[in-house]
């Protein structure tokens, strides 16, 4: 019975596992054995958190690298105003210096050295922005590298950072110290412009403020008040220098008059003087009276004579002391019109009053 049975089970076909798909296993990353254990399993898992944590440390130190970096964006420069502190004089937008930067930055297609804006409130007016093009920006410093972009047709690269009005100020003045230096008038014109709306209580606060010698911000702001009529005989108000200016200063408290009489003579000189040679005509003013005096006292102490009043060589009057206190003044050959002569009787006015005084 038994071996009856046993001969209908081997007639029993059961189906059998079909062949691997070799091609199938060789693409299919093998599965990490699962643990058998709770203790295997947990330590599977701290070991892949183990990974996870040193690839976050890694990126943390990586960026760590940047930290404290200013990333710099590309601005429309239409869209960027100069600031109201602005310290160039438009002549250091047309020298030979900004041709060469302006050079440079056409090269490199834009200002490899970023500027320095920071943000503007929406509907603020500034001086200097495009014409109906809202500003969004104000230049705290870069005004020559914007305006070269501008100029250029370039975006402008620019750091951008709010900022108070005072912090701007030194910025913008220790900025431009470290690159090219201002021109003492247009330091002049920084510092007085800031001392008159009242950014700085003194002088002397600005000075520290800024880190200048207060010697130098004084003589810079003292250039600044100058007559207009003395600056503008200089080629141009860059062109004065700092150990000018106390002698036009004393020149100008001495005898106005006569200084803007020998500026409007340079102006209206057909050759053009140097800068030097202009400071010289303009401080070599009380010299020459100097010794027109001394003349005067000879020739009269020694005849009754008239003295000769000379205007380059040529006598153009005299003058003499009939009685003592008593002295006249005759001009001849000179065909001054109306506003010449009104002009002629408000400078001897301004000379007695100095001499009187």
């Amino acid at each position: 019975m038994a071996k009856k049975l046993f001969e209908k089970a081997g007639l029993i076909s059961l189906p059998t596992k079909p062949a691997a798909d070799v091609s199938s296993a060789q693409d299919t990353p093998a599965l990490e054995p699962r643990p058998k254990t709770a203790p295997g399993a947990m330590l599977q898992f701290m070991g892949q958190q183990s990974a996870a944590v040193r690839e976050v440390e890694d990126l943390r130190a990586r960026l760590q690298e940047f930290d404290g970096a200013r990333v710099a964006r590309w601005l429309e420069p239409s869209r960027i105003a100069p600031s109201r502190w602005a310290n160039r004089h438009e002549a250091s937008f047309v020298d030979a210096e900004f041709a060469q930067l302006k050079d440079e930055i056409r090269s490199a297609a834009g200002n490899v050295q970023p500027i320095k804006v920071r943000p503007v409130n929406p509907g603020e007016v500034l001086n200097g922005s495009t014409p109906g093009v809202p500003a969004e920006f104000e230049i705290i410093y870069g005004h020559r590298r914007h305006r070269a972009c501008l100029e250029l047709g370039l975006k402008v690269s620019a750091l951008i950072e709010p900022m108070s009005d005072q912090e701007l100020f030194q910025q913008m003045d220790r900025e431009n110290r470290s690159r090219k230096n201002l021109s003492p008038w247009e330091q002049g014109c920084m510092y007085r412009k800031a001392l008159d709306e009242g950014l700085y209580p003194s002088l002397r606060k600005l000075a520290e403020a800024v880190g200048v010698d207060v010697g130098q911000a004084s003589r810079s702001v003292a250039l600044t008040r100058l007559p207009a009529g003395i600056v503008q005989a200089f080629p141009s108000p860059n062109d004065i220098q700092y150990r000018w200016v106390k002698d036009l200063a004393d020149a100008a408290q001495r005898d106005l008059a006569g200084m803007l009489a020998v500026a409007r003579e340079v102006a209206n000189a057909p050759t053009a003087l140097s800068a030097k040679a202009v400071f010289e005509r303009l401080v070599s003013r009380r010299k020459a009276i100097g010794e027109s005096v001394g003349r005067f006292n000879t020739q009269l102490a020694a005849a009754a004579e008239p003295v000769d009043l000379l205007v380059s060589g040529k006598v153009v009057g005299r003058m003499s002391e009939r009685k003592p206190g008593e002295i006249s003044i005759d001009l001849a050959g000179l065909n001054l019109d109306e506003t010449q002569k009104t002009e002629l009787l408000c400078r001897l006015e301004d000379v007695l009053k100095e001499i009187l005084k």
